[in-house]
């Protein structure tokens, strides 16, 4: 009796990994990003947000980095079209930046 117990359990261990197995296979990371990609993409954003820290026009805006193989993307609010523009002006200037979207909303106050 313990044998058919134990059978029935492998069988339906088996069929559940199985079922399964499809949807795990579909949860792995398909990007082709390298982690020496991610890296640098990492090291881009700290840079950008590190400029924009130190910049009296920039510092303490709502300003969100995210970059992805060189390509900088900002999000977030600025008061002025001036700070939008200058924003993406420092952006440019750090090394490795291949481009920068400026997605900034100019709100006022």
């Amino acid at each position: 009796m313990e044998k058919i117990v134990n059978s029935k359990l492998l069988y339906s261990l088996f069929l559940s990994i199985s079922l399964l197995h499809p949807v795990v296979a579909k949860a792995v990371d398909t990007s082709t990003d390298s982690p020496g990609q991610y890296v640098d993409d990492a090291t881009v954003t700290v840079r950008v947000k590190a400029a924009f820290a130190q910049d009296q026009s920039i510092m303490g805006r709502e300003i969100s980095v995210r970059t992805d193989m060189g390509v900088v993307d900002l999000t977030g609010n600025v008061n002025t079209q001036l700070e939008s523009d200058h924003a993406t002006q420092l952006a440019t200037k750090i090394k490795s930046v291949k481009s920068v979207h400026n997605n900034l909303m100019v709100t006022t106050h």
